[in-house]
């Protein structure tokens, strides 16, 4: 007689253990999945982040400014944003290993394709090209929920989740290592390839699809919509300082972004199968999970690309620590080792708080980590030590948020709720990279185009308030959500 269903082992319990025949077999299966989807995902995540330490020697190379050469990290975050809907949906409809694969495919071509760029448009759009595999974070978390026992799912999720951030300090390191020995950045982008390149086997062999498709149509509307707003948003943001923000075309291109988000808005309402569900997006369930998100996406991208400056800056401008591209990678060191640490434990204390709770305590982390940098920044020590107290967030907060996306999801759907949560969290960065750069290139030393500190103080206050702000909607959503179970 079957009792109980042990979820460690797929056991079921009667006085004495008697094994269901292929319980071992299946639980290596889930295990190979894992690690295949894990690998993947930390290629992703250092694909983010591993031109960060290379941007002032970019800007130096193609003779372009700040605002221009951020987007090189800029539009790969936009591409995320709208491939992750976009191919998070075609995983519902027509199996997630295959969009997988998909998305990794478009990362190695388009590492291939940075590789061999001699020019800042061939190289931003490589870039857009591995941005675009950010949707297999969503696409990952969707396959883990529907075919991980449920006992396994939170730790799974948390250990997919949480290589992104371990990724993103990762690609900084690898990044630095390379840039010592060499000027040139196409090294770093034939390594890229070549993970992706593995990471695709491994996936092949391992990750297997279950239950059938949901069925329907992409929305290539939506998603040329969504690119639409999203560009002319952000190129306003970036090039606001050099055309004058109250210039014809920064305020055209406000406008822009405002009436083809209401039209995109207007069609994701009408249409029968939409690229983003917006119950899903604004839902009593989905909104703090979302908004979290967006806050939790803008400080960490933003953290990148401000401490890579900082550190680079050289010591006669009054501040920094002249570091090279090796000391950038070096310096995240502390964050990849706390994150490592945290993320092996999220999935635990997503399962022991609520993934809500969890998410407040490490977006609390993290701000308290941003905001001791933003006071103390006159020392190498406070940077070790700030950028630890990140990691630990870090690690924490992106594991409960992958959680949180598809707690109160059927899982036909857990794919597309993943993916907006990450678009949203893209949108973040890509809002902090265009919004810090603006700020850089504004408040500037006298004589000089070098960023003043006061504007690296700014722009690191604004991150800190970006993760407690998360923190705070974390709590409150699991307070809501205890006072509900409560009363139910």
């Amino acid at each position: 007689m079957r009792l109980r269903e042990s979820p460690a082992e797929g056991e079921y319990v009667a006085g004495t253990t008697v094994a269901e025949p292929g319980t071992a077999q299946r639980s290596r299966q889930l295990w190979l999945t894992l690690v295949a989807l894990s690998t993947a995902g930390m290629v992703v995540s250092v694909q983010q982040t591993v031109v960060i330490p290379l941007l002032p020697r970019m800007m130096t190379a193609f003779g372009v400014s700040v605002a221009e050469v951020t987007w090189v990290f800029t539009a790969s975050l936009l591409a995320g944003a709208v491939a992750t809907p976009l191919l998070s949906r075609l995983g519902d409809m027509y199996g997630k290993k295959r969009m997988i694969l998909f998305t990794v495919g478009l990362l190695v071509l388009g590492s291939v394709i940075c590789a061999l760029s001699d020019s800042l448009g061939v190289l931003i759009a490589g870039r857009a090209l591995q941005g675009a595999s950010a949707a297999l974070i969503p696409l990952a978390i969707g396959m883990i929920k529907d075919s991980f026992p449920p006992a396994r799912v939170m730790t799974a999720i948390g250990v997919v989740s949480a290589t992104m951030g371990v990724g993103g300090s990762l690609g900084m390191i690898v990044t630095g290592l390379i840039a010592d020995r060499t000027s040139s950045h196409h090294p770093v982008f034939w390594i890229t390839a070549g993970f992706a390149a593995v990471a695709i086997v491994l996936i092949a062999l391992s990750a297997h699809d279950t239950g059938a498709g949901a069925g329907g149509r992409p929305d290539l509307v939506g998603a040329a919509l969504l690119s639409a707003w999203l560009v002319c948003l952000l190129l306003a943001v970036s090039k606001g300082n050099d055309w004058g923000w109250s210039s014809g075309l920064v305020v055209g291109l406000f406008g822009g972004a405002a009436a083809l988000c209401a039209v995109w808005v207007v069609s994701q309402l009408r249409i029968r199968e939409p690229m983003v569900r917006l119950h899903l997006l604004v839902g009593r369930h989905s909104l703090p999970a979302n908004l979290a998100a967006l806050l939790l996406g803008f400080a960490m991208f933003g953290s990148f690309t401000l401490l890579s400056g900082f550190i680079q800056t050289p010591a006669a401008a009054g501040y920094g620590f002249g570091g090279s591209v090796l000391d950038v990678g070096l310096y995240a060191l502390p964050s990849t080792a706390t994150m490592l640490v945290s993320s092996s434990m999220a999935g635990r204390l997503s399962g022991r708080l609520g993934p809500a709770y969890s998410l407040a305590l490490g977006a609390g982390l993290c701000g308290a980590g941003f905001g001791w940098f933003t006071l103390f920044n006159d020392s190498v020590l406070h940077l070790v030590g700030s950028n630890a107290v990140q990691g630990l967030g870090f690690g924490i907060a992106y594991a409960a948020l992958g959680a949180l996306a598809v707690q109160h999801v059927p899982a036909g759907q857990s794919g597309i709720a993943s993916g907006i949560n990450s678009l949203v969290r893209s949108i973040g960065g890509s809002v902090s990279g265009a919004a810090t750069s603006a700020l850089l290139t504004s408040i500037t030393l006298a004589g000089t185009s070098l960023p003043a500190r006061d504007a690296y103080v700014i722009s690191f206050g604004i991150i800190t308030v970006s993760a407690l702000g998360s923190a705070a909607i974390a709590l409150v959503a699991g307070m809501m959500a205890r006072e509900v179970s409560r009363v139910g």
